[in-house]
């Protein structure tokens, strides 16, 4: 262990990273992913480092801890760990250089957890599968302390009444798959405190959750800091987050930091043309699209072209032994819901909402168990979809396409770019091979892509240009309603609000109208003419979006809109928190 006598309290610093870069050998040369980075961490201070996907915010967090997956390795640099501790011969602070120890030694390992401790961003990859709650965090425990397993019990239930899991109890002998997201992270946020560390690493810790529960576990962080004294590296690419908790920011691009300062400069007065872009996309996503207002000025919203009504899906609904019923799941209840020609329909809600299923009730991909879709074509005839047949349905599919959330995964690894636009056409069978390549090109032209992307495969493009590749593919076949399925929550904000922007403009160039499904309300105000708000499968409030964001009605509007982070640091803490609570 390097270790250095040194007066590190005196200015407060806990984490300093000095000149540190990782880099990464690839059979194409070497990728330097986090390039001559230098920070200090502060006690009782939460430093957010911002910046989009492939920054190298994630690689920097980890180079710290030497838990780098290979063939990354830490080249270059210092991180240095500031311990303060008392000795009978009085106070003395000592200095260790966290790379100059060997990442499986022991010394490292007597450092994870007790001095610095990390949350990751998915908590299902981060606690085991087979192993309990109470059994993960007791070894957190005992793994630094010498404690028995009862004492280490005693300590768990401590720690998990204070990240406030309800029913502790019982959850102490639970797994992590009875837990769910909020509570997870709460597990993994309190295996992270077990050893009282005094620096905590947050790898976009809340990216996964919803809006309600990311402001839970933004106060319990909060509280906790308070309580410890604990210095926090946050790292995010949320901004309304930022503004909620920083007190400082290091902006990160191309594994560069290319700015840090104060919350409040960095906000009022960012210096970088990065960051000022940064910001610019975030608080575009404040306001209705200027776009999306010309464009109903110049072609009011028609006539209402696909319809629900008290539309229910039910999954896992059986008869038993001995006449026995299992009811199963309501995973929509009594939807009614009416999308109108050239409109775009926002439908927002938390996980488990019932959003997604919804969506796929009223394209027909999933039979409905009560309700209709009354479907108006383009020649004006009203056909219930929820009555048709799947040989009956090949019109409605082309008529209504989805894009989905995850650029990543719906798209074919093995089929070329050309290959997967084409493949509704060559579905159809309507189109000779030189017109199905004549309006692939068209088609790539139209989103924004090169026609030389034509013979590429998924893996050559970033998130937003696979995002088009899916667009490009929903569009193909002419069709009049594009159901968006979170389309855009897998982007950076940037790209975020050029994938919006397109989707106007090929609105208004095919008349198209749009259903967006999503639980960003940002995303909702800017695309969206009215909202839908759902519930545990139930609309609960629709309206003109403005209308509902500015003056909710219902209870649980309300609960979802105080939780939204707004990306301003001088309106911190001014928010009223409402919770929702379900009348029983």
């Amino acid at each position: 262990m390097t270790v250095t006598a040194k007066n590190a309290s005196a200015n407060n610093t806990v984490l300093e990273l000095q000149n540190l870069t990782t880099e990464f050998v690839t059979s194409r040369g070497t990728f330097r992913a986090v390039d001559d980075v230098s920070l200090k961490l502060h006690a009782g201070k939460t430093l957010c480092v911002v910046g989009e996907s492939g920054s190298g915010k994630s690689v920097m967090s980890r180079s710290i801890l030497q838990i780098v997956d290979p063939p990354g390795r830490v080249t270059g640099g210092q991180a240095l760990l500031h311990r303060h501790r008392t000795a009978r011969g009085g106070d003395f602070d000592e200095t260790v250089d966290l790379l100059r120890l060997d990442p499986k030694s022991k010394a490292i390992r007597n450092l994870r957890g007790r001095d610095i401790a990390m949350i990751f961003q998915e908590p299902m990859s981060s606690l085991s599968p087979v192993h309990r709650i109470g059994d993960q965090v007791g070894e957190a425990i005992r793994l630094h302390e010498a404690v028995s397993k009862k004492e280490a019990r005693e300590r768990t239930l401590e720690l998990l009444r204070k990240v406030e899991i309800p029913n502790p109890g019982k959850a102490i002998d639970q797994f992590p798959f009875e837990f769910s997201g909020g509570m997870r992270q709460r597990a993994m946020i309190a295996m992270a405190l077990a050893c009282n560390p005094t620096v905590l690493i947050a790898d976009e810790p809340t990216t996964a959750l919803d809006v309600t529960i990311q402001a839970e576990i933004l106060d319990l962080i909060r509280s906790i800091q308070d309580e410890s004294d604990m210095a926090v590296l946050f790292i995010t690419h949320d901004m309304g987050v930022v503004a909620e908790i920083a007190d400082e920011i290091a902006v990160m691009r191309f594994g560069k930091v290319v700015e840090t300062g104060d919350v409040y400069d960095i906000f009022e007065n960012p210096q970088h043309p990065y960051t000022q872009r940064l910001l610019n996309s975030v608080r575009e996503l404040d306001h209705p699209s200027e776009r999306r207002l010309a464009m109903r000025e110049a072609r009011p919203i028609g006539a209402p072209i696909l319809v629900s009504e008290n539309v229910t899906k039910v999954f896992g609904a059986k008869k038993g032994w001995f006449g026995g019923e299992f009811k199963g799941l309501k995973a929509v209840n009594a939807a009614s819901l009416e999308l109108r020609k050239g409109e775009n329909l926002g439908v927002v809600g938390e996980s488990g909402s019932g959003k997604t299923t919804f969506g796929r009730c009223l394209q027909r991909v999933y039979e409905v168990n009560e309700g209709s879709i009354l479907y108006t074509n383009e020649a004006g005839e009203e056909r219930d979809l929820a009555g048709l047949d799947e040989d009956q349905l090949s019109q409605p599919w082309r008529d209504i396409r989805t894009v989905f959330q995850d650029p990543f995964s719906s798209l074919n690894p093995r089929m070329t770019i050309g290959q997967i636009i084409a493949e509704p056409l060559i579905v159809e069978g309507k189109m000779t091979a030189p017109q199905i390549r004549d309006r692939v090109h068209e088609l790539l032209e139209q989103v924004g892509l090169p026609v030389s992307a034509y013979m590429r495969y998924p893996h050559a493009f970033s998130g937003g240009q696979r995002q088009r590749v899916s667009i490009a593919r929903a569009i193909a076949p002419n069709p009049r309603v594009i159901i968006a399925d979170e389309a855009t929550s897998a982007l950076d904000v940037s790209i975020r609000t050029q994938v919006l922007d397109l989707l106007l403009d090929l609105q208004d160039r095919l008349d198209l109208s749009f259903i967006l499904i999503s639980h960003d309300i940002a995303v909702i105000r800017y695309f969206c003419d009215r909202i839908a708000v759902m519930y545990r499968g139930q609309i609960v409030e629709t309206g003109v979006t403005e209308t509902v964001c500015r003056n909710p009605q219902h209870a649980y509007t309300q609960s979802l809109l105080s939780a939204v982070p707004v990306a301003d640091p001088r309106v911190r803490g001014q928010k009223r928190r409402v919770r929702y609570q379900e009348a029983t």
